[in-house]
């Protein structure tokens, strides 16, 4: 048998960097990391008796993976040793109507996954390989991120309303003063906020006239981006079967579902007033199957089997290979997302987290849990002082900015631009600067801005060992700001913990894979996973003493209780105000 080792002179591990993950064209890495080892070239020609091992096959088996983001949408394809092989990123506008509001074209997220199957699969193409390589595709997304359509039509009828949108403020403080608010918490495990589907469906319903008369005809369809992705990829209304599902990682993102159950909740539905005849809801289902998700319905992946359904953060627990409890991540993206494995029985936190599923991979296995914390600002930081302030022409550029003075000269930035999710919960808190003095330079400001993540990251870091009993002994680590070095070393320093990132980033979309590639075959557990993106990893250990960082962590408090208030039950007498300065 002819063997070809395109392997000599690969390197182990190369840190990926924000947006781009694989060359364009052909090259001898790629399609050595395709085949994971020697290529076996004109398979057909075995001599007879002789087969492929099933370590062999496995080399040949590929897994795609749609990774739908707040501000980019990609398409990765894995082997079966979880390695990238050819990848296609799209960055798509976001949409800010008006303060605190935050769209998607609904058709601009759908166009952005099918342009960027098309062109991943050009480059896997040229690797050697067709759809036939690939066993299935999974879909990990933003969660709680809201879309309506008309379940006839299969038509929008609204912009999807993103995950980090404030304009439920008003509704949500009503919702908390509602009989029946106490124990929404202990049904859904989230607490009442303006982060969750179910606010956001309900301002839907109440004031765009579109989703109201949809919702009173019955022809409202409700879904969070994983399940308009799924929709859509299997035909939309013009299938012979339209597919309307979510799996229970996303649905426990809307507050409609029962944290144990994993079913609509009525008494959730009815808090809410919706009436489950009028809309229609996915079906729930668990993360990991060969058959709820369907197949794609057109295109490069033409008959495609979708198996495998994950929110973002959750998927990136399952990339990260957390799979036993006490295990935990935190993914630095457009926002930071912390979540701690509990294992297969819930834990409804005391001090300011959200209780979630982590993933369901079905097939007799129990659910397992988390506990998270969630971040509204991570990334955003860096294209706040990018976009709205020039401080940077390109996100990398910041490393180099904080880095271009010593510390953060007395700056504390509390990025509260969607108010403070977790563990404060602070709606009316709004992006607030500290310390500003006329020796602060862009330097300073940048550090706080990497800082900020970084001191919440701690703040939630504490609930968890509040919630738990337990102290995290290593913090494994995700996401764009994670190539930062100066980011992680800082969150090292003020968490006192050792921080662990991977040589390869994409861990996110390596968790949807991974529950698409168990439903098909690819890897039979996840004890086969252990050793999945394991080799090149770097570790940030504490440099200063625990007395320093208490006193850092101590001035962010004070920060954070000083950006308190700055939005008040008179906000619509401020927009006139604001409209009536405009005209002056």
């Amino acid at each position: 048998m002819k063997l070809l080792n395109l392997n000599d002179g690969v390197e182990a591990g190369v840190m990926c960097v924000e947006p781009t993950l694989t060359n364009d064209g052909m090259d001898a890495r790629n399609l050595a990391k395709a085949h994971k080892g020697p290529i076996v070239t004109h398979l057909e020609h075995l001599p007879r008796g002789i087969h492929e091992t099933p370590e062999e096959r496995k080399n040949h088996w590929f897994v795609g993976s749609v990774d739908q983001g707040t501000t980019s949408s990609r398409f990765l394809i894995f082997n079966g040793e979880g390695d990238p092989v050819a990848s296609h990123q799209i960055e798509f506008e976001n949409l800010y109507p008006k303060s605190g509001w935050h769209e998607h074209d609904p058709m601009t997220l759908l166009n952005s996954v099918e342009e960027c199957i098309e062109g991943a699969m050009r480059k896997f193409q040229r690797l050697g390989f067709s759809k036939n390589d690939i066993r299935s595709i999974g879909i990990t997304n933003q969660r709680e991120t809201t879309l309506v359509w008309d379940h006839e039509t299969g038509e929008p009828l609204y912009n999807a309303v993103v995950w980090s949108d404030t304009r439920t403020k008003s509704l949500v403080r009503d919702l908390k003063d509602k009989d029946g608010a106490d124990a929404i918490k202990d049904l859904c495990g989230l607490p009442l906020s303006t982060y969750p589907s179910s606010v956001k469906l309900l301002w839907l319903i109440e004031n765009v006239e579109a989703v109201k008369q949809a919702y009173e005809e019955g022809r409202l369809a409700f879904g969070t981006v994983d399940t308009w992705l799924i929709y859509k990829l299997n035909g939309g209304a013009q299938a012979e079967s339209p597919v309307h599902v979510t799996d229970s990682t996303n649905a426990s993102r809307t507050m409609f579902m029962n944290i144990r159950t994993l079913q609509y909740d009525d008494k959730m539905l009815g808090f809410f007033g919706i009436d489950r005849t009028k809309v229609h809801l996915p079906k729930i289902v668990p993360s990991s199957d060969p058959e709820c998700f369907g197949r794609i319905a057109s295109g490069a992946l033409s008959g495609v089997p979708i198996a495998g359904c994950l929110g973002d953060q959750s998927s990136a627990l399952v990339g990260q290979c957390g799979f036993n409890p006490g295990q935990a991540k935190n993914t630095y993206g457009t926002g930071c997302f912390l979540l701690y494995n509990v294992g297969t029985e819930p834990v409804i936190s005391q001090y300011g987290l959200l209780s979630t599923v982590a993933y369901d991979f079905g097939q007799g296995r129990a659910p397992v849990y988390a506990l998270e914390g969630s971040i509204a600002v991570a990334g955003a930081g860096v294209t706040f002082l990018q976009n709205n302030l020039n401080f940077i022409e390109n996100a990398k550029q910041i490393n180099d900015l904080a880095e271009s003075v010593p510390d953060n000269g007395g700056v504390v930035f509390v990025t509260a631009f969607s108010g403070l999710f977790a563990p404060y919960w602070i709606d009316d808190a709004k992006g607030t600067l500290f310390g500003i003095t006329q020796h602060t330079q862009k330097g300073h400001i940048a550090r706080a801005t990497l800082e900020a993540t970084c001191f919440q990251t701690k703040a939630i870091l504490d609930a968890m060992e509040k919630d738990s009993g337990c102290k995290l002994k290593l913090l494994a680590v995700d996401g764009g700001l994670s190539n930062s070095d100066l980011t992680m070393q800082t969150q090292a320093d003020i968490s006192g913990i050792p921080v662990d990132r991977p040589a390869m980033c994409e861990t996110t979309a390596l968790g949807a894979a991974i529950a698409a590639g168990l439903a098909t075959g690819v890897w039979s557990d996840t004890t086969e996973l252990q050793e999945v993106n394991r080799t090149g990893r770097k570790v940030f250990e504490p440099k200063i003493s625990r007395k320093c960082a208490e006193k850092r962590f101590k001035k962010w408090n004070q920060a954070v209780q000083m950006s308190r208030g700055w939005l008040q039950d008179n906000d619509n007498e401020d927009d006139e105000c604001d409209e009536e300065v405009k005209k002056a």
